[in-house]
């Protein structure tokens, strides 16, 4: 069932400290019109630039995901997408006076309520998704990560997290329903190991960090030295390690935090496809680095699929026509006959389909041993199709004749193999007149356009 996208209804105000400088973030959560997606303007710079969220932009995933586009920056974008997507927002304008949201308290916690506080509100417009029909992967061999979408009823994800330390090890999350991200994903914080703090302070990083906006674990002995950092770094005249392993005396909202932590990074990372997927997420020791380069993948075949525009239609219901009512229309007959089924008509397009079967008679000698329908019976299937489009235009079809006049802009792009199902879309170029028809047509098999033409035929009386 489709769905209609969603915006807020006001405008909502945030502030805090950024993680990196330090400095204090003023950020406005704003309404955005249909088909707009998610974007960051810096109002702190001349003609308030805007940087599309999108995976294109992705320069640096070392402490979180950065976008640059035109020399300005957006770092950590992760936290306040994934509090978006969290609750099924589709268009949002996020204007921040710095180069980084606020950090908070290192979850989307804040973001959620925020947004509840403007409200949601229904667009006139449905939203476009992306309804995965096959496995896509993505694997970095080097450090064993892995992120595998595959198809499903509704957009879900897990993240399975191995980070080989006696401190933290093997951790998994999931998430069902998006639905239940505010409730279960919204309120997990960004964690870090102590080697790692410790690399950020001696390189100038994380000055708005402190022990409420991030879980630190301490994965290895804690030198005077480093605890004199530490102190320094987070304003504090004592810290503490729990029984747990934690810096300080933090409380974990769950066991499972880190990873559903994790959880909450591939959501807000793959909000950069721009598209909402109908599919399930399945991430192995995910971070950022892997979430934006399938996010740069998922997109640039939603891209390709749009190019194409590849029609999808349930082949299990009836058809408009069937093979006896096309045989009504049409008078070819079989072995000519190459369209099975019609399943939309109107006075502008039609929409046809053919089951390739390897008792086609064409294969017996198209080629022994490797069968491949030809390239002319392709045109010719979607010349059929363009027939019944024309012979509808007449209350007496079976007294009318089609004949091509011309065929351009002919291209052959896929194989057609025995066992696929072909579908064939012919639209109008131009109104019929005089009984002449020019139309573009396209043969589709196995999500790819196959072939593509420019046809034009005339009818005639017999």
């Amino acid at each position: 069932m489709s769905k209609k996208q969603n915006s807020i209804q006001k405008e909502v105000h945030l502030s805090g400290v950024g993680l990196h400088t330090g400095n204090t973030v003023n950020m406005t959560l704003k309404p955005a019109p249909i088909n707009h997606g998610f974007a960051f303007s810096r109002i702190d710079l001349e003609g308030c630039p805007v940087i599309e969220a999108r995976a294109e932009y992705v320069t640096n995933t070392q402490r979180g995901t950065n976008l640059e586009k035109n020399g300005v920056l957006i770092q950590t974008s992760e936290h306040v997408l994934a509090a978006a997507v969290g609750l099924g927002i589709d268009n949002l304008l996020i204007e921040i006076d710095a180069s980084e949201p606020p950090i908070m308290d290192g979850s989307s916690k804040f973001f959620v309520a925020a947004l509840e506080e403007a409200g949601i509100k229904e667009q006139e417009a449905y939203v476009e998704e992306y309804v995965v029909k096959e496995i896509i992967s993505y694997k970095d061999e080097k450090s064993g990560s892995e992120i595998i979408l595959m198809p499903s009823d509704e957009y879900q994800v897990t993240t399975m997290v191995d980070f080989g330390t006696k401190i933290l090890g093997t951790q998994n999350a999931t998430l069902d329903k998006i639905s239940d991200f505010k409730e279960e994903i919204a309120g997990a914080r960004t964690f870090s190991f102590l080697h790692e703090i410790e690399m950020l302070l001696e390189n100038d990083l994380i000055k708005g960090g402190d022990l409420n906006n991030a879980i630190v674990y301490v994965d290895s002995e804690l030198s005077d030295s480093t605890m004199q950092k530490l102190k320094k770094a987070f304003n504090k005249d004592e810290i503490s390690i729990k029984s747990n392993g934690i810096l300080d005396n933090l409380t974990l909202h769950w066991a499972n935090e880190a990873a559903r932590h994790k959880l909450l990074d591939v959501i807000g990372d793959l909000a950069l496809v721009g598209t909402s997927i109908k599919g399930k997420i399945i991430a192995n020791k995910p971070g950022h680095q892997i979430n934006t380069l399938f996010a740069k993948k998922l997109a640039k075949i939603i891209k390709a699929e749009k190019r194409n525009n590849v029609p999808i239609y349930d082949l299990n219901l009836p058809p408009l026509l069937d093979i006896h009512q096309i045989m009504e229309i049409l008078p070819h007959r079989p072995p000519f006959l190459l369209v099975d089924r019609i399943l939309e008509l109107s006075d502008k397009h039609v929409v046809g389909m053919k089951n390739v079967t390897m008792n086609e008679d064409f294969f017996v000698g198209h080629f022994p041993g490797a069968p491949v329908m030809p390239g002319v019976l392709q045109v010719e299937a979607m010349a059929q199709c363009g027939g019944v489009l024309v012979l509808n235009t007449v209350p007496d079809p079976e007294n009318y004749l089609t004949y091509f006049m011309k065929m351009d802009k002919v291209k052959f792009k896929q194989k057609v193999l025995p066992g696929d199902t072909v579908i064939f879309k012919c639209e109008l170029i131009t109104p019929i007149r005089r009984g002449i028809c020019h139309m573009q047509s396209y043969a589709y098999a196995n999500g790819k356009i196959v072939a593509e033409a420019e046809l034009m035929a005339q009818i005639a009386r017999k």
